[in-house]
């Protein structure tokens, strides 16, 4: 394994992040496919075993299991508070806190102190603000984050689910007010959606904000061939909607995949991933089978050569936004706002 600093932070990271959406109660959330506690514990374990240091999950995944999993397993697997960096993510103000005037700052307070007691310690190395909350201004979020840095429950802070536009404004103020800024930012990015290449990549490159991507695999798609089914294909709603409606040309590129990794004797999985890590600090790729986390792995291991790396990109065409960042901004006339988290449904 190899390890990178994290942005402008002091953390460093395994160059492969595991994501933890996987895990958790699969009755008490979103996705049906999760697994339970015990198949989580042995893919934490083989992570730390690779030597995986960097784990990523949500309060909103599976009402808050995945946390309580991952934060169980680590304890129990390591001998130090410092032999791993956690990330977690909070949600937005609900519909209720709004009504009842709960503040962005009283609401990160609350969201902090359920995952620290979900996750069974005293901090976060990463806390992320999983997605913008038109509603609330930035300027509260940021105090509010603020202040958990200061009260020593967040090591860092880092954002997902934005524009590179709301990224630089939120760092420009927190610049201006003297708060933490965002080190990080998990946004969409994979071989077959490279939307954030326009402007948040050049620009976090600039600002030296770490890429920690989510969906690396594509929800999968990218680790096998078109056509081949597993449960999380058949079942993953939020996936297929990603992805169903550019899978044609999608497949294009998820054939040139197969066929380097057939020349190279290598797995899907790798190639895909060491295309990923020439872009980012350490992508966020999902696990729910013990191979899942080893071919992740050996990705760090593979290096694509120019052409290589040209052939899988050549056939990229432009993509809609999906999922949270084709939401549009509520208007004055209609404040209602919609999305689905974990089993949380937020309307606004």
């Amino acid at each position: 394994m190899e390890y990178i600093k994290l942005g402008n932070s002091n953390l460093v990271v395994s160059r492969i992040c595991m994501g933890c959406m996987g895990f958790g109660d699969a009755s008490r959330g979103q996705h049906s496919w999760t697994i339970d506690e015990q198949h989580s514990r042995e893919i934490i374990k083989k992570g730390l075993d690779l030597g995986v240091n960097f784990y990523d999950t949500a309060i909103g995944y599976q009402s808050g299991t995945s946390e309580q999993y991952v934060g169980k397993a680590l304890k129990d697997f390591t001998s130090k508070r410092e032999d791993f960096v956690i990330a977690t993510k909070f949600l937005p103000r609900t519909k209720e806190e709004i009504d009842n005037n709960i503040s962005g700052q009283q609401h990160i307070e609350n969201m902090i102190n359920t995952s620290l007691k979900n996750l069974n310690t005293d901090y976060v190395d990463l806390y992320i603000y999983h997605m913008w909350d038109w509603l609330t201004p930035i300027e509260d979020i940021l105090e509010g984050l603020n202040n958990q840095v200061k009260a020593g429950k967040v090591r860092y802070i880092g954002i997902s689910n934005c524009f590179a536009w709301q990224l630089a404004k939120a760092n420009a103020i927190a610049e201006r007010e003297n708060f933490a800024k965002f080190v990080s930012i998990q946004g969409h990015y994979n071989l077959i959606f490279r939307e954030e290449e326009r402007e948040m990549v050049p620009f976090c490159k600039e600002e030296n904000i770490a890429l920690t991507p989510y969906s690396a695999l594509a929800s999968g798609r990218l680790s096998r061939k078109p056509g081949e089914e597993t449960k999380r294909a058949v079942e993953d709603k939020y996936a297929k909607f990603k992805y169903d409606s550019t899978a044609e040309r999608d497949n294009l590129i998820i054939n040139r995949v197969a066929e380097i990794a057939q020349n190279r004797n290598l797995t899907m999985t790798e190639i895909s991933l060491a295309w990923l890590l020439t872009k980012t600090t350490s992508p966020v790729v999902g696990a729910t089978k013990l191979h899942h986390i080893e071919g992740a792995a050996k990705a760090v291991d593979v290096n694509l050569t120019d052409e290589e790396i040209k052939y899988l990109e050549e056939l990229y065409v432009p993509h809609n936004l999906a999922g949270v960042m084709a939401q549009n901004k509520p208007s004055a006339a209609n404040e209602k706002h919609v999305w689905t988290t974990g089993d949380q449904k937020i309307v606004k």
